[in-house]
C-alpha cells in the first residue's frame, strides 16, 4: 500500500534508510563476507574502515565517508569516542554518522587507540574537487576561523579543532550544513563539537559555505 501522507512517507523512508546503514557490511557489495573484528589483527581490524573509506583511506562520496589518511591520532581518537558514546551521530538527519556509529561501537578502547594510529601514519591524499566557490570572498569568511584551525587552516590540537587543509570538500560542506542545522554540534556530550556551532551559523547560507572551503583549498 502506498504512503499518501508527506510526513509519513518521510517517515518511512528514514526508517529504511536507518535499517540499511546500522548493518556492519554498509559499504560491502552485495555477496560479500560479513567483516568480523579482532584485536589480534591489525590488518584485518583496518578492514572495518577501507571497506567505506578506501584501502587507501582516500575517502568515499557515495557511501558517505571522507578521506580520512593522515589524520593526525588525537583527532581520529576523540571522533570515535564520540561516536561510541553518543555525543556524535544520533541525530536521525546525521545519515552518514549513523554510518559510522554502529563501527565504531564495534570497538574497544584499545582498538579505537590502534585504528587511529595506523591513520595517521597512511599517506594523505588531495580528494578531487567538487565543491565550486569564490575563493577571494572566502578567505574574508574564514577569518574568525582562524581563532581555532589557524592562519593555514592546519588545526589545534589543545582546542580540538582539526586540519582542514587535505579534508574531502563535499564532507566539510556537509558538516557546515550540520553544524548549522544543529544535526551535529548541539548534544550536551559534545563539547568541542558545539564551539563549531555559532561558526557555522555565522555563515549566511551554502554559497557562504563553499566560498569558505573553496579558500580552504588554496592552504597548502
Amino acid at each position: 500500500m502506498q504512503v499518501s501522507h508527506p510526513l509519513a512517507a518521510q517517515a518511512a523512508g528514514r526508517a529504511l534508510v536507518v535499517a540499511l546503514l546500522l548493518s556492519t557490511a554498509a559499504c560491502k557489495e552485495p555477496g560479500e563476507d560479513t567483516y568480523v573484528r579482532s584485536s589480534d589483527d591489525p590488518e584485518q581490524l583496518m578492514q572495518l574502515c577501507v571497506q567505506c573509506h578506501g584501502e587507501e583511506l582516500e575517502g568515499n562520496q557515495d557511501v558517505l565517508a571522507p578521506a580520512i589518511a593522515g589524520l593526525p591520532a588525537w583527532y581520529t581518537t576523540a571522533q570515535l569516542m564520540k561516536f561510541k558514546s553518543g555525543a556524535r551521530a544520533t541525530h536521525f538527519d546525521d545519515i552518514g554518522g549513523m554510518r559510522m556509529r554502529p563501527m565504531s561501537m564495534s570497538l574497544t578502547d584499545e582498538d579505537v587507540v590502534m585504528i587511529a594510529e595506523r591513520v595517521a601514519k597512511a599517506p594523505a591524499h588531495n580528494p578531487p574537487k567538487s565543491v565550486d566557490g569564490d575563493a577571494t570572498r572566502g578567505k574574508e569568511l574564514f577569518a574568525p576561523c582562524v581563532a581555532c584551525h589557524g592562519p593555514a587552516g592546519a588545526g589545534v590540537e589543545l582546542l580540538g579543532a582539526p586540519a582542514l587543509t587535505g579534508a574531502s570538500d563535499w564532507y566539510m560542506l556537509t558538516q557546515l550544513k550540520n553544524f548549522k542545522a544543529g544535526v551535529r554540534g548541539a548534544n550536551p556530550k559534545d563539547t568541542s563539537g558545539a564551539t563549531m556551532r555559532p561558526m557555522a551559523q555565522n555563515l549566511p547560507d551554502e554559497q557562504a559555505m563553499k566560498d569558505v572551503i573553496a579558500y580552504i583549498g588554496t592552504l597548502k
